[in-house]
């Protein structure tokens, strides 16, 4: 339906009404805490404070690549934060993302001194350079990955806030806004698209914290776990972004990074919080009992 209502802006404008749609009872146009709340604190070296968005899988994901490799010194608790219920609003969790945005991270591997991270990107930075893994140490490499992350931190709120809103959560649907921004969604898949026509990965020959970023929302555009939009924008046709996307699909730590801060989609896919390794693991092997009792 097109939007055939002219608008002509105030002056000035003032936040009198609420916006409409799924997130309106949560946004507001100043910053700070909306009520007193401490954060919980667990007993490894990470704290997350996440949801599995895109951009709270981008960090488990990471996490559970970490661990995977063998550094015990990544372990972590992941706490849930209620965005729809403005969790990300309290005094506690100001104190360690002051844009009341997830994911947030405390890293009390030195206890004296946490070292507070937000901006899911940042955080893929701090953890590879604290670990030095899933970050090129070839000068050209690092730099190739390091564009492809902030290519993705710039790319993805037209996808997010601007595609996925005015299509999946705006009041009423659009036609210009949906028009502009699914255009610029398939430009960006195009981007992709050519550069994987070159390369396995985003940075070149080497997994990096570049594919974990890109691949937790374009790969979930991709796979239709984001926005109902694969038909719509006929993702199929990007052919290396989908054999891209699939091939990492089949990563173990991905598998077990998507499980954490997950409230959404079939039970036996959702691990609320995370506080040991043991925790996924009993998430996969209850996934798997089911799967089996359904074939038999």
């Amino acid at each position: 339906m097109s939007d055939t209502t002219a608008y002509t802006p105030p002056a000035i404008w003032t936040w009198d009404k609420a916006s409409g749609g799924r997130f309106a009872n949560i946004n507001r146009p100043i910053a700070g805490a909306t009520h007193d709340k401490e954060l919980p604190v667990g007993k490894h070296p990470f704290q997350l404070y996440s949801l599995a968005t895109p951009n709270g899988v981008k960090v488990t994901v990471m996490l559970e690549e970490l661990l995977a490799l063998g550094h015990t010194g990544a372990e972590y608790d992941a706490w849930l934060i209620r965005i729809n219920e403005g969790e990300q609003f309290s005094s506690g969790f100001v104190a360690v993302n002051p844009n009341s945005k997830i994911p947030a991270l405390l890293d009390r591997s030195n206890p004296s001194q946490p070292i507070r991270v937000f901006e899911s990107g940042a955080i893929l930075l701090h953890l590879a350079q604290k670990f030095d893994a899933f970050l090129p140490k070839d000068v050209a490499q690092k730099t190739e990955c390091l564009s492809w992350l902030f290519w993705q931190m710039g790319s993805a709120p037209y996808l997010g806030g601007g595609f996925g809103h005015f299509y999946a959560y705006a009041p009423t649907k659009m036609e210009y806004p949906i028009n502009r921004f699914a255009m610029e969604v398939k430009r960006q898949l195009d981007v992709l698209d050519k550069r994987l026509a070159a390369t396995p990965y985003l940075a070149g020959d080497e997994y990096t914290i570049a594919d974990m970023a890109v691949w937790a929302w374009y790969g979930a555009l991709v796979k239709g776990q984001q926005y109902e939009a694969a038909e719509f924008l006929q993702v199929q046709t990007y052919t290396n972004v989908v054999r891209w996307t699939d091939h990492i699909a089949m990563r173990p730590a991905v598998q077990r990074g998507r499980l954490v801060n997950r409230v959404v989609g079939k039970p036996e896919n959702q691990l609320r919080e995370r506080h040991d390794a043991s925790d996924i693991d009993e998430v996969l092997a209850k996934a798997r009992h089911l799967k089996a009792g359904q074939a038999s």
